[in-house]
């Protein structure tokens, strides 16, 4: 059977936004030299600044993938909007750990791409941090290109 989306209900964000957040506040830890607390914080207040009426949010594309009437991940997009407004945003694609390897995550993609070419949509844009080497992988075989790039190194202290 196919893979489909299909809007995501009130009841399914509420499962899926905790280890969303967590493991967001986690990646950003990371990349920006946060302490878990602090990355944490931070996801919470994005997530709760971009979702704040849940599903019903205006602009807001909550999609559940799934293949065989089994969810098997979820895809999050904005609409262009005061943040982009010349492209529509990925927040985040995420495929079930147990279904990962079998090409959900392009096939998410290439749905929610034709979604947004119904709506007359010409853009999508994405973040992804450099440490998920199998999802740039992805996105760069879907065609999306680098326009911006953030690095960093840590500096030692030096010694007084």
């Amino acid at each position: 059977m196919p893979l489909t989306l299909t809007p995501m209900t009130a009841d399914q964000l509420a499962r899926l936004r905790v280890p969303l957040e967590q493991a967001y506040g986690e990646d950003l830890a990371e990349a920006r030299g946060l302490s878990p607390e602090e990355g944490q914080a931070e996801s919470l207040r994005q997530v709760a600044r971009l979702l704040p009426d849940g599903v019903t949010t205006p602009g807001v594309l909550l999609r559940v993938a799934e293949a065989d009437g089994e969810e098997v991940g979820w895809i999050w997009v904005t609409l262009p909007g005061p943040e982009q407004p010349t492209m529509a945003w990925v927040h985040n694609i995420e495929v079930h750990p147990a279904h990962r390897g079998r090409g959900h995550g392009r096939r998410m993609m290439e749905l929610a791409e034709a979604e947004l070419a119904r709506l007359g949509v010409g853009r999508l844009g994405l973040n992804v941090f450099g440490h998920n080497t199998v999802a740039r992988r992805l996105y760069e075989s879907l065609g999306f290109e680098v326009k911006t790039q953030q690095m960093s190194k840590p500096i030692a202290p030096s010694p007084r």
